[in-house]
């Protein structure tokens, strides 16, 4: 589903009480490296939630974040999108059809992280570990959104809403020049 970019200053508020974010750190890395991974994927993913469509946002929200290693994300990589290797993020939107009751949140998907790639992705591009955290959950938000990258303009407009995602949380441009583009692969 490709997704027009909504400017951020016209985007609404997520429901009162906010979005049901939940963060799983199933691999310890994650807190021996970054106490603060699981607030940090939080607060991205809380982010990147502003940039829903007005009828989105004033729904409640339900999105399952899990910090995993490698070996996690290859095994799911190769199930679902059929590459036997590890990548840094990956994002499942739920599938369901239909509405949700009145009372229960709408679930929007999945966003795993793994750690030992994006820990070496930061190592070589020269980024804090949190910040190129913040910038995957951010882009694996995007694609449950219904935003992709698979066309230049659809990924132009997807990297620009990133970059104005991260410009909020005071994290600067992942794609300036001179800096290593990530590739994310979703």
């Amino acid at each position: 589903m490709k997704t027009e970019p909504i400017p951020l200053d016209s985007i609404a508020e997520p429901a009162p009480g906010g979005p049901d974010i939940d963060v799983a750190v199933n691999c310890s890395l994650w807190n021996d490296a970054l106490p603060d991974a699981a607030a940090l994927a939080r607060e991205a993913a809380e982010a990147a939630l502003r940039t829903a469509p007005a009828d989105a946002a004033s729904s409640a929200l339900e999105v399952s974040i899990v910090l995993a290693d490698d070996a996690f994300v290859q095994n799911l990589n190769r199930d679902y999108r059929g590459r036997d290797e590890p990548t840094n993020v990956l994002s499942f939107p739920a599938t369901s059809e239909g509405t949700s009751p009145p009372d229960m949140p709408v679930l929007l998907g999945d966003i795993i992280v793994a750690y030992e790639t994006t820990s070496a992705e930061a190592a070589r591009d020269g980024k804090a570990m949190g910040d190129h955290l913040c910038h995957l959950i951010v882009h694996g938000m995007l694609h449950l959104l219904g935003f992709d990258h698979q066309a230049a303009t659809d990924a132009d407009a997807m990297e620009t809403l990133e970059i104005d995602v991260l410009a909020a949380l005071h994290i600067a441009n992942p794609y300036e020049a001179g800096v290593n583009k990530d590739d994310p692969n979703p």
